[in-house]
């Protein structure tokens, strides 16, 4: 069964301001939580599509989302692949290009995909190297580990993972595969903690959890994706759409961060006021609010791996 909490619910879907009638997109589908709300809250000439790479995701969103009928559509894709996604979908097109009144991000990966053992994700089972989203694709975790060069593996655990020992986990990876390949989960986890001075293994989160981010990360190229998947959707959103992002850790934020404060326009409002109210000048964008959406202690109790979630907004002008 395809169970995932989805985090930043309400928020998030409050953030897009949903009309009856417009057309929005869901990057990320996942358990299909977002999706469900955004289509619960659409009417006739409304429409959802929703984007997802891993089949999982999209047999149980086909069962969850039938209720919904024809106003959803579900297209398998990766969402740096938005606009070729959103005219598979037939969404009409304005200037040569489609156009939606919302677009929404969650970047978190399913509880499915980290807890069920066979993925590879999960530094507390025992599976194959595996780590694809798409597992049509053919680079895995596996791939990396036992064929990149030692500076490139210790590079993306540094970029990715913001792991300090990435130099002396790369170095222990490239001497235990020199004698015999490096297959499973449970392998990398002993060459990590091996590799990790005992101290800092006893405090903090698992000595593993920055790796398997990072190499997750490189397999599926998250962060690329998702630049120009943000990129896309500013151009799509209409006058007025607007853009949700969920993050779960620095390096997805810093990107959505960025990409939004360069589109803003300019802003003369105290900086206390939490929306702009003076109708700035320039750029695509104005940020609703200013600061992300943090998740409330209540949902933090209910779900421990909402902690690093943030929710930004901006909107089209």
């Amino acid at each position: 069964m395809f169970h995932h909490i989805t985090v930043l619910l309400e928020e998030a879907v409050e953030g897009l301001n949903v009309r009856p009638d417009g057309i929005y997109v869901d990057c990320t589908l996942g358990g299909a939580g977002h999706s469900s709300a955004i289509a619960a809250k659409l009417g006739p000439g409304g429409r959802l599509i929703a984007l997802d790479q891993d089949d999982a995701a999209l047999e149980n969103a086909r069962v969850r989302l039938a209720p919904f009928g024809e106003t959803v559509t579900l297209v398998k894709s990766n969402f740096r692949d938005l606009i070729e996604a959103l005219r598979t979908a037939g969404v009409p097109e304005e200037d040569g290009m489609p156009r939606v009144d919302g677009v929404l991000f969650d970047l978190g990966v399913s509880s499915p995909q980290l807890d069920e053992a066979d993925r590879g994700f999960s530094y507390n089972h025992d599976a194959e190297l595996d780590m694809r989203m798409d597992r049509e694709q053919s680079l895995t975790a596996k791939t990396i580990v036992n064929e990149w060069d030692e500076k490139e593996i210790a590079d993306i655990l540094r970029d990715y993972g913001e792991e300090k020992f990435a130099r002396s986990i790369a170095r222990h990876i490239a001497s235990a595969r020199a004698k015999a390949p490096i297959e499973k989960t449970g392998e990398l986890v002993e060459l990590i903690k091996a590799a990790i001075p005992a101290p800092a293994r006893r405090t903090g989160p698992h000595p593993a959890k920055r790796t398997f981010q990072a190499l997750r990360i490189a397999v599926n190229d998250e962060l690329g994706a998702f630049r120009d998947a943000l990129a896309e959707a500013i151009d799509v959103l209409k006058p007025g759409g607007r853009a949700a992002v969920i993050t779960f850790h620095s390096l997805e934020d810093r990107i959505c961060k960025t990409m939004f404060t360069a589109e803003v326009a300019s802003c003369s409002c105290p900086p206390d006021f939490p929306v702009c109210v003076c109708g700035g000048g320039g750029g695509r964008l104005k940020l609703t609010p200013r600061k992300p959406i943090l998740p409330s202690e209540r949902e933090l109790a209910d779900n421990p791996r909402a902690r690093s979630a943030k929710l930004r907004v901006a909107e089209k002008i």
